[in-house]
């Protein structure tokens, strides 16, 4: 006897081999509650990245304006597909006569500005 063989089942044959386990409507409500879900699941962490993402490059991108640009009144920083540091978020500064000047490329993922090594206190 192996472990395959199985007495109690020895005879058995279903009554509906035909019929599925569960009618169309209750996989169709499954798969929309699936899909529900998975967005529940996904939408609230792109939302949470996008917006540390906008956090980060302001924050950035003002300390960036103070010390590239210190006559500026304000800054401004944007996602752009094809700015002029390339694909990522893009800090600009922003003159007296409200004219946008760019400073520096932040990247896809914004960080602070690194100061340059000769310029670092000893």
């Amino acid at each position: 006897m192996t472990s395959d063989d199985h007495p109690e089942l020895s005879g058995y044959e279903p009554l509906d081999a035909d019929r599925p386990l569960r009618s169309r409507r209750t996989l169709a409500l499954m798969r929309v509650v699936v899909v529900l879900g998975l967005v529940a699941l996904i939408v609230p962490g792109i939302l949470t990245s996008v917006q540390i993402a906008s956090t980060t490059a302001a924050n950035a991108c003002s300390v960036a304006t103070a010390r590239y640009y210190p006559g500026a009144i304000d800054s401004d920083a944007r996602f752009d597909l094809t700015g002029p540091g390339g694909f990522g978020w893009q800090c600009y500064a922003i003159d007296i006569n409200e004219r946008e000047i760019y400073i520096i490329p932040l990247g896809i993922i914004p960080s602070a500005p690194r100061v340059p090594t000769s310029e670092m206190p000893v």
